[in-house]
C-alpha cells in the first residue's frame, strides 16, 4: 500500500509538536518554536492555559456529549453571553468555521424563502476569499486552487472584487439575497476592507431588504483588538460566522444573526449532531472569560501596535525582501517581494519561529493574544535574524 495512513491532502513540513507550553511549542526531538502561527489564529490563550484546560477537564468528567435532541443548559448560557455581546439576537453552534459559513449561507437564503422570494437566493462574494473546504464553501470563493477537483460547483454566487463598492452595487439584481465578506480577508493576504465600503454594503442590505453575512472566522474573537472585527467599522452585520479563536483550539463555531435575518431557521430546517455539544460550551466559556474583558481587548490593541511599529521599522533595511505591513491587532501581514513560503519554512527550520504565508505574498503573523513584550522582543531577535541569513532560490529566467 502506498497511500499513507493520513489522507495525503497537506504539505505538512517537519515540525511535529508534541506539547505546548503558553506561546510556545515543544517539537517531539525537543526543540521549542516560537508559535506566532497559534494554529492559523486558533490558540487565543496559547497552549495550555489553565483556565481553559481546566474548563474542558471538568467538564470532560462531567458530561461530553448528548445530541442536539434535548436541552442544552450549556449552550443557552454561551448563546446568551454571544447575544449580549454582540449585534446578534441567536445563534447557533456548529463544529467548524466552515459549517458557521454554510449556515450564514442558509440563514441569507431562507430569509428571502420564508418571506415569499424563492428567487433571491444568490449572494455576492468577493474575490480572493476564503470562506472553507466545503462544496458550499468553496462554491463562495473564487479561487481556482479550491475549485481544481471539484467541479461542478454550486449555483448561487456571484464574485465581484474586494473593497470595490462600486462593483459590488453593480452586483445587485432581482435574484440577489446578500453579500457574503470577510472584513479582513486573512488567507487572501491580510486585506482591510476599507470603511467605505463597508458601510456601503451596509447602505445597499438596507435600501435592497439583503442581508449583509460577515466572514468573521480568523478575525473574529478578539483577533483584531475589538471583540469582533465589525465593531471597528461601527457597521453591523444581520449574520455572522465564527470560529477559530471562540474555542481556543478546541473546536468550535457559531453562527450569530439577528431575529429579523433568522426568521426562516425553523425547527427542521439545519442541524448538527456535534454542534453546541458541553465540551465545546465549556471551552468557549473559558475563551470568552479572558477575551470579552474590554481591558483585556485594550491590551490586544496595544501588543498589536507595539508589534507593528517594530515590524515597519524593521522592514527599512531590508528593502529588496519587504514590501509593507498590514493589518490591525493581532492579525498582522507582512508583504514580501517574492513568494513567502520559502521564507516562512527559513524562519521556521533555521531560526525557530512559526508564521503562515498568505495570498499576495503575505506572511500572516497571528500569534496567541496573551503575547507579552517578552515574545514581541524574540520574535523581532528571530525575524532579524532569519532575513540577514535568507537567501532565496535563483528563479529561473
Amino acid at each position: 500500500m502506498s497511500i499513507t495512513p493520513l489522507m495525503p491532502v497537506y504539505g505538512r513540513c517537519d515540525v511535529r509538536p508534541v506539547r505546548g507550553d503558553h506561546c510556545h511549542l515543544i517539537g517531539e526531538d525537543g526543540q521549542r518554536y516560537l508559535d506566532f502561527a497559534a494554529g492559523i489564529a486558533v490558540n487565543a490563550l496559547g497552549h495550555s492555559h489553565p483556565g481553559l484546560t481546566g474548563a474542558i477537564a471538568r467538564q470532560a468528567q462531567t458530561l461530553m456529549h448528548v445530541s442536539n435532541l434535548y436541552g442544552s443548559p450549556q449552550g443557552e448560557h454561551l448563546a446568551q453571553r454571544l447575544v449580549d455581546l454582540t449585534f446578534a439576537d441567536t445563534v447557533f453552534f456548529t463544529n467548524s468555521g466552515a459549517e458557521a459559513v454554510e449556515c450564514a449561507i442558509k440563514t441569507a437564503r431562507a430569509y428571502h424563502q420564508h418571506g415569499g422570494n424563492p428567487d433571491r437566493f444568490e449572494l455576492i462574494t468577493f474575490r480572493n476569499a476564503f470562506h472553507g473546504r466545503t462544496m458550499g464553501t468553496i462554491s463562495a470563493s473564487n479561487q481556482e486552487k479550491l475549485h481544481s477537483g471539484f467541479h461542478p460547483l454550486l449555483p448561487g454566487f456571484r464574485y465581484v472584487e474586494f473593497d470595490n463598492l462600486e462593483e459590488a452595487r453593480a452586483a445587485v439584481g432581482p435574484q440577489t439575497a446578500g453579500f457574503l465578506v470577510e472584513p479582513i480577508q486573512g488567507e487572501g493576504g491580510v486585506r482591510m476592507a476599507s470603511q467605505q465600503f463597508m458601510e456601503g454594503l451596509r447602505a445597499l442590505c438596507d435600501e435592497h431588504d439583503l442581508i449583509l453575512a460577515l466572514d468573521e472566522v480568523q478575525c473574529g474573537v478578539g483577533r483584531v483588538g475589538t471583540f469582533y472585527a465589525y465593531e471597528h467599522y461601527g457597521v453591523e452585520p444581520d449574520v455572522l460566522a465564527s470560529a477559530k479563536g471562540l474555542g481556543g483550539g478546541f473546536p468550535i463555531g457559531a453562527c450569530l444573526a439577528t431575529e429579523r435575518a433568522a426568521r426562516g431557521m425553523t425547527v427542521g430546517t439545519h442541524g448538527s449532531t456535534y454542534g453546541g455539544n458541553p465540551l465545546g460550551m465549556a471551552a468557549a466559556e473559558a475563551v470568552l472569560d479572558v477575551v470579552a474583558d474590554p481591558g483585556f481587548l485594550e491590551g490586544v490593541r496595544a501588543k498589536g501596535e507595539r508589534l507593528r511599529g517594530k515590524l515597519e521599522q524593521f522592514i527599512g533595511n531590508y528593502p529588496d525582501l519587504f514590501e509593507e505591513v498590514r493589518g490591525m491587532g493581532l492579525m498582522i501581514g507582512l508583504k514580501l517581494r517574492t513568494e513567502p513560503r520559502e521564507f516562512v519554512a527559513h524562519l521556521r527550520e533555521m531560526h525557530h519561529a512559526l508564521t503562515v504565508s498568505g495570498s499576495d505574498n503575505i506572511v500572516r503573523i497571528v500569534p496567541p493574544l496573551v503575547i507579552d513584550d517578552s515574545h514581541i522582543d524574540e520574535f523581532m531577535e528571530k525575524l532579524s535574524a532569519a532575513a540577514a541569513s535568507y537567501q532565496p532560490a535563483e528563479v529561473p529566467q
